[in-house]
């Protein structure tokens, strides 16, 4: 792709950072966008969380877009104004079915009547393009692109830095649609994209981590096709980002980097540090730097 901005991130020193065990943590300067991918249950949202604090990145530019799905749904759901206003916000109507294919696209149509006995058993008789959107979020269905684009969008406008400071972009795209709405929204609004952190763990691995946390839509069928999900479009999407990037944007990192404390348990937090002091080395923070800045305990 032609005209994509440059990418700029330096890092300077700092102050403790409790997330990864050090003694000091870096600040990240410059602007743009990283994005964490990799199947669910990868861990992107617990690396995501230490990557903000220790490269001191605010809160509201850890954008994940599961988070940001679940958000729009549970206040759809309390909010009526809101879930009226959700038609021109981002193009998903209330007042809409869902199954009417004069004014729901004709893949939405198809794809919501193949389910059209749990919508309507869920929801009622004529489900509208709200409720198709939480049924979608709620068992691991594809979100229709322009939706996500369009949430994404206005998650970035309302609460992100826009066009400064770093931005984490958690789980998005997902699609090799998605991965293109991303460079052309890095265009538009002149935010590079810094890296791409492929995340990557077996599906048995996966499955492992998903059943421990005992989620509720965390069965092993949904867990299937979960990663099944995984492999026909996050995969393609990566792919696609390394070749209109470069492949040296691209950095592909094991998630299952296990430690184990004194008794032979799973020490949780210091697996997550161990996968993000990799994260950090791939983003440019030397081994020296980081042998330096405290222990990884």
């Amino acid at each position: 792709m032609t005209g994509m901005p440059t990418a700029t991130l330096t890092f300077v020193g700092a102050r403790p950072s409790q997330a990864l065990g050090l003694s000091v943590k870096v600040r990240a300067t410059g602007t743009g966008i990283i994005v964490l991918a990799g199947p669910s249950s990868c861990g992107k949202g617990a690396v995501a969380e230490a990557l903000s604090d220790t490269l001191q990145v605010p809160e509201e530019n850890h954008i994940s877009m599961g988070d940001a799905l679940r958000s729009v749904i549970a206040r759809a759901k309390d909010d009526g104004a809101f879930r009226s206003s959700m038609g021109e916000r981002f193009g998903i109507h209330a007042d809409r079915s869902v199954f009417n294919g004069e004014v729901t696209d004709a893949s939405i149509v198809r794809k919501a009547l193949a389910y059209s006995d749990e919508l309507q058993g869920r929801f009622g008789a004529k489900p509208s393009q709200v409720d198709w959107l939480e049924f979608c979020v709620t068992s691991g269905l594809l979100v229709p692109d322009a939706w996500s684009e369009a949430i994404l969008e206005g998650v970035i406008g309302e609460t992100a830095a826009g066009a400064s400071g770093i931005i984490l972009l958690d789980g998005y795209p997902r699609t090799e649609v998605a991965a293109r709405h991303v460079l052309a929204l890095s265009e538009r609004l002149d935010i590079p994209i810094i890296k791409v952190i492929h995340l990557s763990v077996s599906k048995r691995e996966m499955h492992r981590r998903a059943l421990g946390r005992k989620r509720q839509d965390d069965t092993p069928e949904m867990l299937e096709r979960r990663y099944t999900f995984y492999v026909d479009h996050v995969q393609p999407a990566v792919e696609l980002l390394k070749h209109e990037l470069g492949s040296s944007v691209v950095a592909l990192i094991d998630a299952h980097q296990p430690a184990y404390d004194d008794q032979g348990k799973l020490d949780v937090p210091a697996s997550v540090r161990n996968v993000a002091k990799q994260v950090l080395m791939s983003l440019g923070v030397s081994r020296h730097i980081l042998d330096h800045l405290g222990d990884w305990q």
